[in-house]
């Protein structure tokens, strides 16, 4: 499967219409990014089911910026609309595949409580 372009316009379609997407961001400019891409790609081939989808931080900066972006390539994958992997730098193909893996392999109801626990938390120290 070819990865799709996400945009400041199809962001919230794209990322909530879907279960698990892997989003890319980088830059032309950049080089480790210009290695990631065909590793990416790949792994978009392999795993049909998935969505992978990439952020130009160049011609989308209110997303790199939304998601405080340091440092390019960052990748991202987000299931059943929660961040659930962030990390920049260039992954080599196994540590792409091991990662898909471990986000594949999490229960989101456990996921999904230790977010609304964490909330909780923020919201009691607010307070």
């Amino acid at each position: 499967m070819s990865t799709v372009e996400l945009t400041k316009e199809n962001f919230d379609e794209i990322v909530s219409g879907n279960d698990f997407v892997l989003i890319d961001f980088w830059a032309e400019w950049c080089g480790p990014c210009k290695q990631f891409g065909p590793v990416f790609e790949r792994s978009s081939d392999k795993h049909d089911d998935l969505v992978f989808a990439k952020v130009d931080t160049e011609a989308q900066p209110e997303l790199a910026q939304a998601f405080q972006i340091q440092s390019i390539p960052t990748l991202m994958i987000v299931r059943d609309n929660i961040a659930v992997f962030a990390q920049p730098g260039a992954l080599p193909e196994a540590a792409l595949e091991d990662v898909i893996g471990q986000a594949r392999g999490l229960d989101m109801d456990e996921v999904r409580t230790s977010v609304a626990e964490a909330q909780q938390a923020e919201q009691a120290q607010e307070k």
